[in-house]
Parts: C-alpha cells; sequence; structure tokens
C-alpha cells in the first residue's frame, strides 16, 4: 500500500482526536469551573530514502532524503487559566479569585480523636490521609444537607479547618474548639462559641475537618441560640451571626495548590486528582499559622455569592473545528486519491 495512504489514516485519526476535544470544550461552555483542552501534533516516524553524505575532495555533501509516514498526537493540553467570576448572589456559592482549589472528599473511616479527618504537616503543608478519599475542585457551588453539613454539588464533604479559641476564666485556661465531632458526621456534640474577633482566636492546622453549619450553636454564655445568618470571608473562615446579636467562627475553608497544576488528572464531576507529574498538594495554612509556616499570601481570595465560569471561548473553538474540518477532509482526499492510484496499478496488469 501506498506509505501516503498511511499518512493520510494517521491525519484522520489525529484529526478526529481534536474534533473530540473541540466538540467537549463547546459542550463544557458553560460548565461552572470548567478547563478548556488544546490539541497539539507531532509528525511520525521517517522513511530514510537516501541518507547524507559528507563534503569530500571532489563533490560537496548531500542532504538526507525522507518521506514522513504520517502524524500523531503529541498532547491534549488543559488551559489551567482562571474563567470570569459571576456573581449569583446565593451565599453557599464560592469562588476562588487566584490561585488555589478546595478540597472535597469522601469515604468513611475513624481517624485520631474519633474524627474523620485528613492530617496536615504544619511545616511541609502537606496532607495524608488513610480513611477520607480527597479530591480537588474549582467549582464552589455548595449545598447543605438537613444536619447542616456543607457539601458540594456531587454529595462531597467540603473540608477546612476546625477553630480554637483560649479562654481563661478565674485562672483557668480552656480551649474551645468548634466543631466537635463525635465520629458522626450527621450529629455533633456540641459548637461551641468562638469569638472571632478575639485575638486568640485561630485554626487548628494539624488536620482538616468536614466543615458544617448548625442550626443552632452554644453561645458565651452557654445558651443553645440558632444561627440567623453566615458570611464567608475572603480567608475562608466561616462566620455565623446569632439571634442574640453576637458572632461566631465555625471553621476556615481549606485550600490547595499544586507546582504543575496542567497535570492534574480530571476526574469529572468538576473534580481533580493528583497525578504522578502534578506534584502532592500544598495546603494554604490555616488562621493563626506562625509567620515561619505562613503561606496564605501565596493563595487567592474566596468570592462569597459568585462561581467561576467555564474558560471555554467560543469563537477559538469554532476556528479551530474549521481547521481540523479541512484538515480531515484534505486526508480523506490523499486516501481516496491512493485508492484511485492502486486501481490504475491493477488496471495496468490487465
Amino acid at each position: 500500500m501506498l506509505n501516503s495512504m498511511y499518512s493520510g489514516i494517521s491525519g484522520l485519526n489525529a484529526n478526529q482526536k481534536k474534533l473530540d476535544v473541540i466538540g467537549n470544550n463547546i459542550a463544557n461552555s458553560g460548565t461552572t469551573a470548567f478547563k478548556a483542552s488544546s490539541v497539539t501534533f507531532q509528525d511520525s516516524m521517517y522513511q530514510t530514502i537516501k541518507p547524507s553524505s559528507s563534503s569530500s575532495l571532489n563533490l560537496g555533501g548531500t542532504n538526507p532524503s525522507q518521506v514522513g509516514l504520517g502524524v500523531s498526537v503529541q498532547g491534549i493540553n488543559v488551559n489551567m487559566n482562571q474563567g470570569s467570576l459571576q456573581p449569583t448572589g446565593r451565599p453557599l456559592d464560592m469562588a476562588v479569585d487566584g490561585k488555589g482549589y478546595f478540597i472535597v472528599a469522601k469515604g468513611p473511616g475513624e481517624a485520631k480523636s474519633g474524627q474523620k479527618s485528613i492530617d496536615v504537616d504544619e511545616v511541609t503543608h502537606g496532607m495524608k490521609s488513610d480513611s477520607m478519599e480527597p479530591f480537588f475542585t474549582r467549582d464552589g457551588s455548595f449545598k447543605l444537607d438537613p444536619n447542616g453539613n456543607l457539601l458540594n454539588s456531587n454529595g462531597y464533604r467540603i473540608m477546612g479547618y476546625a477553630v480554637t479559641q483560649d479562654i481563661t476564666s478565674g485562672g483557668v485556661t480552656t480551649t474551645v474548639t468548634t466543631p466537635q465531632y463525635d465520629g458522626d458526621l450527621s450529629t455533633v456534640d456540641t459548637f461551641s462559641y468562638v469569638n472571632p474577633d478575639d485575638a486568640t482566636f485561630k485554626c487548628v492546622g494539624d488536620e482538616l475537618v468536614p466543615l458544617r453549619i448548625p442550626e443552632s450553636i452554644l453561645n458565651a454564655s452557654g445558651v443553645e441560640v440558632k444561627v440567623q445568618s453566615f458570611s464567608i470571608e475572603k480567608d475562608g473562615i466561616i462566620k455565623a451571626v446569632l439571634a442574640d446579636g453576637s458572632t461566631t467562627a465555625l471553621g476556615q475553608l481549606a485550600m490547595a495548590s499544586f507546582n504543575n497544576e496542567i497535570g492534574l488528572k480530571q476526574v469529572g464531576q468538576n473534580m481533580y486528582s493528583p497525578s504522578t507529574n502534578s506534584g502532592e498538594a500544598v495546603l494554604r495554612a490555616g488562621k493563626g499559622a506562625l509567620p515561619v509556616n505562613d503561606n496564605s499570601k501565596a493563595y487567592g481570595d474566596m468570592v462569597q455569592g459568585a462561581l467561576e465560569m467555564s474558560n471555554t471561548d467560543l469563537a477559538v473553538q469554532f476556528t479551530d473545528m474549521i481547521v481540523a474540518s479541512r484538515s480531515f477532509q484534505a486526508c480523506s482526499k490523499v486516501i481516496t486519491t491512493g485508492d484511485e492510484i492502486l486501481q490504475e496499478l491493477v488496471n495496468l496488469k490487465r
């Protein structure tokens, strides 16, 4: 068979892959936080018809004569640039303005202190979990279940830091932590009052726990008071306003980054998981971390009441689709022309 037919077939396969990627980009042009992909090609093997030769006393050198054997897909690269932020006015919608990913997790299992959690190294900002399976996303369309657990649209739990505060009374210092889980995510022992304006207020940085916005909380006097409203600050701190007018902190949304975020593996449902080429997740330090361990300025701000839109540029996608379609047609023409030549060769024998 003619080599041109092999080249044409490889061109059909390569451009079909490009059309597949373009079709996916266009289909997800309205998907929250979707990142568009692009295809790059590379030439395939070469058949050397005549090798090169060096110059001699009587003759100059000659260049090699080679015939290419087609094209192949070099790579499918993801454009991780931030999409535009669209206000929604919904208090549970969150967007990341800058670098970072929300951390969501699923899976049963008990960790230390009877909690379902992910261990965090406060120095290296790495994470490890034997019980929960973490994923990463920029889709901040969150929701609450009947028990007040903060979830993403797929039911995965939103991970973050618990908050603590040292309260001194009568010469005795007591550390108050909220939330306090008893190992069952559907219930909570108590949500203790933590004043976010207190100088000792900080976030526990050695583990991530599922966050929860309860219906009521024990205020500073130990009386159960309903949560009237809540807000999420740009650093991820969840603040609740109680019916008695006081304000308390419920937790801090965690955020992660990667050295090579283009290397993340897309698992669907607007989520990513680390790959061997993305590097391990680097977590943003919790509020109140020691200055030597505080890396929070390297991350973007969280914007409440907004969602990040897809970064798909439809004009670019339609242009690429036309180019890929024309290239596909040209490759098919190469195959039909090669077929006509083979028919002529067969007819010569007759």
